[in-house]
């Protein structure tokens, strides 16, 4: 591995942010970020990176690859659910179980995000239709996770819920404003789009940091009450998520050009939910300890691929 990306990455202000978000909880500081202010912060991030994606496939073509984008993409969401449901259910119980799956079949927007950053800063592109890959992403994971819970504990409450769960996890806000971004980058007419360029790309990593320092004061907060769980759950969030990265990473180029893409494509097969799914999940999974998918996703596995995820699976692309 290229030392010299894993070292620039560890010093990228917005992770020092992070970093900072975390110690800021240690020392039991009073530095607080605003619900509002934190919300309006991850819907301007939505909005900026569909947007952005939305005019890279306006200036674009249609292709066979974007095909082959798309159900590359839905095929990764749908297996990984699937086999983690069966390694967790030998530790834990099917709530759970189904839980953690989606989380970890699903993907988190704010790490593709940042990898997109990375991405910038290596200056490798990838492809506008990555943006529409991820947010479809998002349900596939869910669904396999709901339909499991149903076949192997009929009395979780989802399963007189299923339609509802489909719906809920399509209209959700993260994926509606990415995906109404995109469209919206998509048909905007090229001159127009350009008056709002600044807000989309100058002030992006500016927001982000912040974004992000909140996210080190939540994570914090959430990984206290992880604990009990024993070293079961610690060692799944890394090690499957590592595993799903670096397999994507090393076959991808099978069927997917350009390393940029490749890139977001193991880094999404690598993360997990803690927006989408655990929203989903208090209609699906009520029995499911939300104390135990949100801080594996966001306190363990989201800090993980931006430190040392990120580079491993980009020197994996560049040696395949």
């Amino acid at each position: 591995m290229d030392f010299h990306i894993l070292i620039s990455n560890l010093t990228n202000p917005t992770l020092l942010y992070f970093a900072l978000g975390i110690i800021a909880t240690l020392v039991k500081s009073d530095l607080e970020i605003p619900e509002s202010t934190s919300k309006f912060i991850a819907l301007y991030l939505l909005f900026a990176i569909g947007f952005k994606g939305g005019q890279e496939l306006a200036h674009g073509h249609f292709s066979v690859d974007i095909i082959y984008a798309l159900v590359f993409g839905l095929a990764i969401a749908s297996l990984i659910p699937l086999y983690s449901f069966f390694l967790l259910k030998r530790r834990m119980g099917v709530s759970d179980s189904g839980a953690v799956a989606a989380a970890y079949g699903s993907v988190s927007a704010v790490t593709f995000v940042a990898a997109a950053s990375f991405l910038e800063t290596q200056q490798v592109p990838f492809g506008g239709h990555m943006v529409a890959v991820m947010a479809l992403m998002e349900s596939p994971a869910i669904i396999v996770g709901v339909t499991l819970m149903m076949k192997f504990d009929p009395e979780t409450k989802g399963s007189n819920q299923l339609g509802n769960i489909i719906r809920h996890s399509f209209t959700n806000g993260s994926v509606l404003m990415v995906l109404g971004s995109l469209i919206i980058g998509l048909i905007a007419e090229t001159k127009q789009a350009e008056g709002i360029k600044p807000f989309t790309t100058d002030i992006f990593k500016g927001f982000l940091a912040i974004f992000l320092l909140e996210m080190g004061m939540v994570t914090a907060k959430r990984f206290s009450a992880f604990k009990k769980y024993g070293w079961f759950a610690p060692f799944f969030a890394v090690v499957v998520p590592l595993i799903n990265g670096c397999i994507v990473a090393a076959v991808s180029g099978l069927f997917i050009h350009g390393a940029g893409d490749r890139f977001i494509f193991a880094i999404l097969a690598a993360s997990a939910s803690y927006i989408a799914v655990p929203a989903a999940m208090r209609l699906a999974a009520p029995k499911a300890d939300p104390g135990l998918y949100i801080p594996m996703a966001l306190g363990i596995t989201f800090p993980f691929n931006i430190t040392a995820g990120m580079p491993l699976y980009h020197f994996i692309i560049q040696n395949c």
